[in-house]
């Protein structure tokens, strides 16, 4: 028997493992919730300090603070909540009027802008955070989230009609915890914008606006059109269209089959791509193998991903995902179990969704003449996108609407001098919607349409210095300048990383996992029976190193088994985490640190203590992180949990054992 008792050794690991576990139950436990702003704010201040800004160029010099506004401008005595506010300081001398930057959504930040520098050489950039996401309160819903992590179908029935609930149960918490929803709106968010450039001491300033933000630019120049120097907006989103058009999307699929057949490879593989779409979507296949494909997720997941063409959206943009549904139609489903996948992980986290629902209730009415007249007709995707975003209409009925909203339902002319930059294969914000609804009521418009270019990301990424140019000279004479420009031509080729390779990469990596923790456990095991266990160096250096390969293992066939048999678990559940995860680290640890020199009772404790504070230890680490990281801190947990209960099992064990004969 090792008779080592409480070595100094022993205490330091003892107390470094103990620290580390009440380390992640901490986590587990904290408050995350911040109050709306500090007592003592008082609405108008506005603090800044010197700082510097990330770009795409490096670091800039820029001031960084916050103002306290009112959680509603249109009522006294409103409480105050503050907003985070950055200026990224013009870089040359005699800088022209400031550009206050709008980015899109719903439900994402305002502050990050790394395109920023493309703009800075003459213009102060000021990003102000939008409220409800940004600033000291948040519209943050997990309700939403819990609701759509487990469904069996992002946009099926069962599931819209339990988003429809969470949300109006978020509303409801919100309310009576002190939030005036009302004050959550576009026109409210203008208001920001306007307190920030009073208070910076702007006479005018310029706006450039993406998608979602595009409303928000809208609005601001028809309420405070004096403030406005000149406006760029990218993938313009006209009043009434926080909802996709079936028809236009598919004309849109249309315009890709044309620039399919156009395409040598593209054209040997379909005869009429959309036709292709719409015959597979008709039969969507269930499964690939024995692994579930939710057919409202491949949708709604590629009516998102189509809406940017560059290869800069990889993997989740156009020709990746018009590959993946013409491998389907060839009888390779496995490119849509990927999209399904990354539905699953990816949407249910990707907004502020109380932001979301504020700021998308601006277009109510239509959503509501939309479902009342039954919705989609039968387009090729059919309504899954608007279900997903809407709760299959029911989001109108369960988060208010602010009364700010009815003014700015419909289009109104203004005289801002404005730049409309559209994409010709933009499935979110098509060119026509711009072209015919906004362009007209502007009467010093101007709109660019780029060709074979989606999104903002497209935008954005696609020839940046044409891009700068294109802006510049907008915004410092009023010109649009595309020469800088080359033609964009959409490419169909997708290369290796394509989405059915992606899917049995995953799958691949998963068994190959799972076989790997499967072998190092039987090998500890057989080592056990035959020879009594491990030496107590090899022991204790598999103890540190095995967790790894045995967590992810443990984890790994729980993610095969719950995407044959369950499909609504989420994979980052606790349940789907914490039981292998601890079982396998358990184990694992308890064969590493057995021996043949412990009696029989120790090695007793020691297989019940482990596993069980393996378990404990995983859900403890689970609930220390959200989403797939908690697959990383139930590993740690566990690790951490069943090697200080083995260590004090040591110690208690050395204390007891009888002292030698002399």
């Amino acid at each position: 028997m090792n008779t080592s008792g409480s070595t100094p050794a022993r205490i330091i690991a003892l107390a470094t493992m103990t620290l580390a576990t009440l380390a992640l139950g901490y986590l587990g436990v904290r408050d995350t919730t911040t109050p709306a702003a500090s007592p003592t704010a008082k609405v108008g201040t506005l603090i800044l300090n010197p700082c510097t800004y990330e770009t795409e160029s490096g670091a800039l010099p820029a001031d960084c603070g916050t103002l306290t506004v009112p959680e509603n401008h249109d009522v006294p005595g409103s409480r105050p909540i503050t907003l985070p506010v950055n200026r990224i300081r013009a870089t040359g001398p005699d800088p022209a009027e400031p550009i206050f930057r709008l980015a899109g959504g719903p439900g994402q930040t305002n502050m990050t802008f790394k395109e920023a520098a493309r703009l800075s050489d003459r213009h102060d950039i000021v990003l102000v955070g939008y409220r409800g996401i940004d600033g000291s309160f948040v519209l943050d819903c997990p309700e939403v989230t819990t609701a759509m992590r487990h469904s069996a179908d992002l946009s099926g029935s069962d599931t819209t009609r339990r988003t429809s609930e969470a949300h109006a149960d978020c509303a409801r918490r919100l309310t009576e915890g002190g939030a005036d929803l009302d004050g959550y709106s576009l026109p409210q968010r203008v208001e920001d914008l306007e307190a920030v450039r009073r208070a910076l001491g702007y006479q005018r300033i310029n706006l450039i606006s993406q998608s979602v933000g595009t409303r928000t630019a809208m609005i601001y120049a028809w309420r405070h059109p004096k403030s406005i120097h000149r406006s760029v907006m990218i993938g313009v989103n006209p009043p009434g269209h926080f909802l996709w058009d079936p028809t236009i999307t598919d004309d849109q699929f249309a315009r890709y089959a044309r620039l399919c057949a156009q395409d040598q490879a593209c054209a040997a593989r379909t005869e009429d791509l959309a036709a292709s779409m719409e015959a597979t979507a008709a039969h969507l296949p269930g499964r690939w193998g024995p692994l579930a494909v939710k057919s409202g997720n491949v949708r709604a997941a590629t009516l998102i991903g189509m809406v940017n063409s560059t290869r800069f959206a990889a993997p989740l943009n156009a020709p990746s995902i018009l590959d993946a549904w013409l491998a389907a139609a060839e009888g390779d489903p496995s490119g849509l179990w990927a999209i399904s996948l990354l539905a699953d992980l990816t949407i249910p986290t990707s907004f502020i969704w109380g932001e979301s629902a504020a700021t998308t209730m601006i277009d109510a009415a239509p959503v509501d003449r939309y479902y009342a007249a039954g919705g989609d007709q039968g387009s090729i995707l059919g309504n899954a996108g608007a279900d997903l975003l809407w709760a299959g209409g029911g989001l109108t009925r369960a988060w208010p609407s602010s009364p700010d909203n009815r003014e700015y339902q419909e289009v109104r002319p203004t005289d801002v001098e404005t730049l409309l930059i559209s994409g010709t294969v933009d499935f979110t914000t098509p060119a026509e919607l711009a072209t015919r609804e906004l362009l007209p009521a502007l009467r010093n418009g101007y709109q660019v349409i780029l060709a074979e270019l989606g999104h903002t990301t497209d935008f954005w990424r696609y020839q940046p210095e044409a891009n700068r140019r294109l802006l510049t000279t907008f915004f410092d004479h009023g010109k649009a300048d595309t020469s800088g420009y080359t033609t964009h031509t959409v490419d169909f080729r997708v290369g290796t990383l394509s989405l059915p390779n992606i899917a049995k990469i995953l799958v691949g990596s998963l068994t190959g996992l799972t076989l790997a923790a499967a072998a190092l456990l039987a090998g500890m095991a057989r080592r056990v029976r035959r020879h009594g266990g491990f030496g107590p160096r090899t022991g204790t250096w598999l103890r540190v190193l095995t967790p790894v390969i045995l967590g992810l293992g443990g984890w790994s066939l729980a993610v095969l088994a719950v995407s044959i048999l369950w499909p609504a678990a989420y994979l980052g559940d606790p349940l789907v985490t914490v039981p292998p995860v601890g079982a396998a680290i358990g184990y694992g640890a308890y064969c590493a640190w057995t021996r043949r020199d412990r009696t029989s009772r120790q090695r007793h404790r020691g297989l019940a203590a482990a596993p069980a504070a393996a378990l404990a230890g995983a859900w403890l680490g689970s609930s220390a992180a959200n989403g797939l990281p908690s697959v990383t801190t139930a590993i740690v947990g566990a690790a951490l949990a069943a090697n200080l209960t083995l260590l004090a099992l040591d110690i208690i064990g050395d204390r007891a054992a009888p002292l030698p004969e002399r």
